[in-house]
């Protein structure tokens, strides 16, 4: 009987900690800047996509979409449920353009995760989440 209970217990412990809800829920922010890949954001440093079809060509190949402010901040867009699923759906209608994001920021130790709510591009699509 004491087996069973810690082979249930574990189960338990293991479904709470995906299905807690978050104890902290974000900043609400409002950020503006460019939809761009992670790799080049990273690696190249670069303050603005090249291009659109550089950044949703990267992005098709797995590369998250960040969304780079302009003064380097980069956002990761982040699901607010788990498990978690990729936020690139989102983003890839605006790869390469420059958007603005209302949503909620989860900051760790300098990064950012960003939950989308709302997104609109400099050509006035706007689009809720």
């Amino acid at each position: 009987m004491v087996l069973h209970s810690r082979g249930f217990l574990k189960i338990m412990m293991a479904f709470m900690s995906c299905t807690a809800p978050a104890s902290d829920l974000g900043s609400k922010v409002t950020v503006s800047g460019w939809v761009i890949d992670s790799a080049c954001a990273y690696t190249k440093g670069l303050d603005k996509p090249i291009g659109a079809a550089c950044a949703k060509a990267c992005a098709r190949n797995g590369s998250p979409l960040v969304i780079l402010r302009d003064d380097g901040t980069i956002f990761l867009p982040i699901d607010s449920r788990t498990p978690s699923s990729s936020q690139n759906s989102k983003l890839m209608p605006f790869a390469g353009e420059r958007i603005t994001v209302v949503g909620r920021d989860y900051a760790r130790n300098g990064s950012h995760g960003l939950v989308i709510e709302k997104i609109a591009s400099e050509t006035a699509k706007t689009r809720d989440r």
